[in-house]
């Protein structure tokens, strides 16, 4: 298919205009016009650009991407570096945000909540952003403990607990990323028992013994590689394009 209706398919799909977001959301640098073979990955770091070069992928969509709001404007160093292997090898570079984190079919959030087992109870549409919270529950009433190791089996990582290990969960708030500063709004809105996101700062310690919740950071890359796979698979279904999806290790 051509780029532009790539672009324009994308930016309809996941609703961009919607969304007031911490960098540009759709086609951050232009490469050729017919996409055949496209790669996808959480964070357009060199390593995937080299993987792109390398199976002659004509774009590549990720997550995370470039022009972040208040980084340095200047083109030096190491942005230099993978914006030059992408003009050199002309492959554009497609980046999608919070638009990726609230899609409902194949978002972050909605895709961790499936692999993760949760039953959907609401999306919160007033919640910060919209459809960034999504709330959900277990089968059962589970131990905290027991569920964070569910979580990371299922991520493959070691998930970080804060708040105590026994206490029964059943009602749970999730937002892939760094969202460990929703925590206590999300407490106090929706008397969940846990809440899991990808990072955790010194205060949610605090907040998990204080208001007897449970806090999982389970990874922020690990939380997010799911929804840029989803949307791959997507294309490649409704488009026959080929798709192949890279994970490089990232512990954070």
């Amino acid at each position: 298919m051509l780029r532009s209706e790539l672009e324009a398919y994308l930016a309809q799909l996941l609703s961009i205009d919607k969304f007031v977001d911490y960098c540009p959301n759709g086609l951050q640098v232009e490469g050729r016009k017919q996409v055949r073979k496209i790669l996808t990955g959480v964070t357009a770091s060199q390593a995937l650009i080299n993987h792109a070069i390398e199976i002659q992928a004509d774009a590549i969509l990720v997550h995370h991407g470039y022009f972040w709001k208040g980084e340095d404007l200047a083109i030096t160093g190491i942005k230099k570096q993978r914006i030059k292997s992408l003009l050199l090898n002309d492959i554009s570079l497609f980046s999608y945000h919070l638009p990726l984190d609230a899609h409902h079919q194949l978002g972050n959030n909605v895709q961790l909540a499936k692999r993760l087992g949760l039953k959907k109870v609401e999306v919160s549409e007033t919640f910060g952003q919209k459809d960034l919270l999504w709330i959900g529950g277990l089968e059962e009433s589970t131990p905290l403990q027991e569920f964070a190791a569910s979580v990371s089996k299922h991520l493959q990582r070691q998930v970080q607990v804060l708040g105590k290990g026994d206490k029964s969960i059943k009602k749970i708030a999730l937002c892939t990323g760094a969202a460990q500063n929703m925590f206590e709004e999300a407490i106090l809105k929706y008397q969940i028992d846990a809440y899991l996101t990808g990072e955790v700062s010194e205060p949610c310690f605090h907040l998990a013994n204080e208001y007897g919740v449970g806090f999982l950071a389970a990874g922020h890359h690990a939380t997010e590689r799911y929804g840029i796979q989803a949307l791959g698979e997507h294309l490649a279904q409704g488009f026959a394009l080929e798709h192949v999806f890279a994970d490089f290790y990232n512990p954070v």
